[in-house]
């Protein structure tokens, strides 16, 4: 029972069924709202179509009463005048200007075909005359309250007001008096019962409800297999996402189509390759840094080990120990450096002088070792910078420098401001790097495979100095031959670094 409970909680908590519970109000609500309104609406038509009957009745007669005879209405006169006891006949195309009221009211009922519901009612002189059809439903029957009512109107004038349709007992209504003389007068009614289109309209109205009931319900179930398909990489997406661990990283979402679910996929995969690279080179650098702090660990150890109780031997196994620690230290100092790249504080910009900060940085360099020190250009201009930092790059790049150069070598510094840059360079003569080596060096203790390998830095110092350049949004350039010296130069752009 309670693993029902839950995969009952479970499903009504999928996106899925949230879709389709929210598409069912929605498409509830607009059928609730479409069944008054359509009934109003099929409603309102049936209603202006009857007064329009109504109205073209009335304005037929109106034309027969005026004289506008049609073809159809002399050979009607010209029948009835026949049979007529008198035989008063009217020859064919010169009809009276006045007739009897009851030949009026006969040729316009013989003429006339009512729709259904539609009733012709004329009553000559106070009294029923004649109805087409012959047949009247009790609201309109002779002995209706509707009949004694317009049995009683009376007409003063030939001409009548405009035309009103009228509506009592349920019965649609346009009553037209005429009065041809003293002893010709009468009224024409004509008169509609929409109860019957009504329930008609009624039936066509269920019919398409129902209709409408069927197609919600298969909408339904058609909905619910699309949301299943449009979800169907999210769900992809939560099942791999399952699957990941620190130890594999590779799966990757397939990606089709171009919308917001591709997109996702797409920023997804985008999103493990990043924490892919980072897991990578987390686990390079711990194993890196392992390494490095375990060759003075095992140094130390092994002298402390082997230190006799001599003094001058203790002494030289002291002096070794601190240099050791003191290199342990450094590169300590510089996992740390490292460590902070990311953080926002990282930089402290500054307002500095280009020519001043040059000078600067080359007097602390030639204090670095014996070298033939130059500073072979200098820029003008004021730019803003992490001077610390700089600083920290550049002398990090002359103490390379001198770890590979010889008393008799030059090392050259310099900076300039040229077109949309800033440049800082450090070029020496010493034995130079072999191209292969040249991109590998700025990666976290990498060492080149040439002699530089004999350097007792940490391997930190040529990835300082590019974390430095591109948290300037720069870079470092390097140039070099072998036996023929290199130049690492830091560049910065100028909307960046520059200030006038």
């Amino acid at each position: 029972m309670i693993k029902l409970w839950q995969g009952c909680q479970r499903l009504l908590g999928e996106a899925r069924t949230r879709i389709l519970l929210w598409y069912l109000v929605l498409m509830g609500f607009f059928f609730l709202v479409s069944l008054p309104a359509t009934r109003q609406r099929v409603f309102s038509k049936v209603n202006d179509r009857v007064r329009n009957d109504l109205v073209e009745e009335v304005e037929e007669f109106r034309e027969l009463l005026a004289g506008k005879y049609t073809s159809d209405d002399l050979r009607i006169l010209e029948r009835l005048n026949k049979d007529s006891i008198d035989g008063d006949a009217i020859p064919y195309g010169r009809p009276k200007t006045s007739l009897q009221l009851m030949t009026l009211f006969d040729v316009f009922l013989r003429k006339r075909l009512p729709d259904d519901d539609t009733f012709l009612i004329t009553i000559s002189n106070g009294n029923f005359n004649k109805s087409s059809p012959r047949a009247l439903p009790k609201e309109v029957d002779r002995d209706s309250s509707l009949m004694k009512k317009w049995k009683n109107l009376k007409a003063d004038s030939q001409k009548l007001p405009l035309i009103s349709i009228e509506e009592e007992d349920g019965v649609l209504y346009i009553i037209k008096t005429i009065s041809i003389d003293r002893d010709n007068s009468g009224v024409l009614v004509v008169a509609h019962t929409p109860e019957g289109e009504q329930l008609e309209a009624l039936e066509a109205l269920q019919g398409v409800m129902e209709v409408k009931l069927a197609i919600l319900l298969l909408s339904l179930i058609l909905a619910w297999f699309a949301a299943g398909r449009i979800l169907a990489p999210l769900r992809q997406l939560n099942d791999t996402a399952h699957r990941i661990s620190e130890t594999d990283l590779s799966r990757r979402l397939p990606v089709t189509g171009n919308g917001e679910i591709a997109e996702l996929s797409q920023t997804f995969n985008e999103m493990m390759t990043r924490l892919e690279a980072a897991f990578a080179a987390q686990r390079n650098f711990v194993n890196d840094a392992g390494h490095e702090l375990r060759t003075p660990i095992t140094i130390i150890r092994g002298h402390l080990e082997l230190m006799g109780y001599d003094s001058e031997e203790q002494r030289e196994t002291i002096d070794l120990v601190i240099d050791e620690l003191d290199r342990m230290n450094r590169l300590v100092e510089d996992l740390l450096l490292l460590a902070k790249l990311e953080r926002p504080d990282f930089l402290q910009l500054e307002t500095v002088d280009l020519q001043v900060l040059t000078q600067e940085i080359r007097t602390k360099a030639s204090a670095l070792a014996e070298r033939n020190w130059q500073l072979e250009a200098v820029g003008t201009g004021k730019i803003v910078v992490d001077r610390q930092r700089i600083t920290e790059a550049i002398l990090n790049l002359a103490e390379n420098a001198t770890q590979h150069t010889k008393k008799t070598d030059t090392i050259a510094i310099g900076s300039s401001i040229e077109v949309g840059w800033v440049k800082f360079w450090v070029r020496d003569t010493g034995e130079g790097i072999e191209p292969k080596d040249q991109q590998q060096i700025f990666e976290r203790f990498a060492r080149a495979a040439h002699s530089r390998r004999c350097s007792d830095g940490s391997g930190l110092g040529l990835s300082i100095v590019r974390a430095i350049a591109e948290a300037h949004h720069g870079r470092v350039d390097l140039s070099s031959e072998l036996k023929q010296g290199a130049t690492f130069t830091i560049i910065i752009p100028l909307e960046i670094g520059f200030k006038v």
